[in-house]
């Protein structure tokens, strides 16, 4: 939905941690870009504690400024989403790396009626020294592939640092995290929520501070790809689990069958068996897990409930899991006993290895599924158990 020109009411908002070479220059140029549009609104620069004389120069300068005792980046920017007076937010580092005057882009956007307003630095320009080299060719890229890949964002530079927002639809989603990935969290969930997104072409310049910046390439790079991994539990377990299910029972149930198979010119016999055997179990563990994680998602309200996994979970209930989880065990035992008895009638003396194992582990794998789907059967019960307070 369009908004009218009267209903764009705008907070500009600046994280800042000793940026006072550069702060009263962003506040300047987002007051000039407010007057010159015609818009509504104020500047935020929500301080994180600097030393420098940042907050002072900050309200020189013009801007509203407010104490975050609470340390890092993600914290300083929920602080100052909550304190902002306008419907809309535009925020962007106090370096001077981003031009606070040149936001039309944006604005149009919000215009148009979209929620949420990245900025991509990779279409709109990265100026030379702009960006290490480590994280424009390698961090920013696999880490932007991944989001687009597991959210099906339509943002490819997911973690541009100016951006446009609804404010109380960023509220509403509940963002938690206080360092540099709140970055992906707010893009991660706005994309699980369905919330109408677009990006703008962004030119990012070299900051102006002097010093090396905030930013650790290596530690936030962690932090980022493990929240994308801990949001999405069907590339970090469904998908790897239905692989190692599918490959690794198949290899073993050809080989209990025949004497070998060649795959792309690799004989495999009756030891691969074994290696096989174990890769399928560890598979279904995995799966298992995809399935617990999603309802732990699901039940804090971390992750959407699709109808195919409320189908399964549907089926999959706790008597369901258990007696399946229970003729499975029952089955592998009773190969393990009729191998047993094999074994007894020659006098328990030496074994035909290949025969042997052609019962041996699928009966052990067919336990070890078995007792897998039994545990997470009764854990997926625990889960849904009602939340109350610790009993006396």
């Amino acid at each position: 939905m369009a908004v009218p020109d009267d209903d764009l009411e705008l907070t500009i908002l600046m994280p800042c941690l000793d940026e006072a070479a550069t702060v009263g220059r962003c506040v300047g140029k987002a007051l000039g870009y407010l007057a010159r549009a015609g818009i509504r609104g104020e500047v935020v620069v929500a301080d994180n504690g600097s030393r420098d004389g940042s907050r002072e120069l900050a309200a020189a300068a013009g801007a509203r400024v407010i104490e975050v005792a609470d340390k890092g980046y993600g914290s300083a920017l929920r602080a100052g989403i909550g304190a902002g007076r306008g419907r809309f937010v535009i925020m962007g580092d106090a370096d001077d790396s981003y031009d606070f005057s040149e936001l039309d882009g944006f604005v149009a956007k919000l215009r148009e009626g979209y929620a949420l307003v990245m900025g991509n630095r990779f279409r709109g320009g990265i100026k030379p020294g702009a960006m290490p080299a480590l994280n424009r060719y390698l961090g920013n890229p696999v880490l932007s592939f991944l989001g687009v890949l597991f959210f099906k964002s339509p943002c490819r530079d997911f973690h541009c640092g100016l951006r446009g927002f609804d404010r109380q639809a960023i509220l509403d989603l509940g963002l938690v995290t206080t360092g540099m990935e709140f970055a992906s969290e707010m893009l991660v969930k706005a994309a699980l929520r369905g919330i109408p997104t677009t990006e703008v072409p962004t030119t990012l310049s070299p900051d102006g501070r002097g010093r090396k910046p905030h930013l650790r390439p290596w530690r936030d790079g962690w932090a980022h790809l493990k929240f994308l991994l801990l949001h999405s539990p069907r590339w970090l377990y469904l998908y790897p689990g239905l692989a190692m299910t599918v490959a690794g029972l198949s290899v073993m149930a050809l080989l209990a069958v025949a004497d070998s198979i060649t795959i792309a010119g690799v004989t495999l016999q009756e030891h691969s068996m074994l290696a096989a055997g174990v890769i399928g179990l560890l598979g279904v563990q995995t799966l298992t897990f995809a399935m617990l994680a999603r309802q732990l998602g699901m039940r804090d309200g971390l992750l959407p409930a699709g109808p195919a996994f409320r189908q399964l979970r549907r089926w999959a209930t706790l008597e369901r899991m258990a007696l399946l989880g229970l003729l499975m065990t029952a089955a592998g035992l009773a190969g393990l006993v009729l191998a047993a008895g094999h074994w007894a009638a020659l006098g328990f003396g030496s074994l035909q290895g290949r025969a042997t194992m052609r019962v041996v582990v699928p009966s052990l794998v067919a336990m070890g599924v078995g007792l897998q789907l039994l545990l997470s059967g009764f854990l997926s019960a625990m889960i849904d158990l009602p939340r109350g307070g610790p009993a006396d």
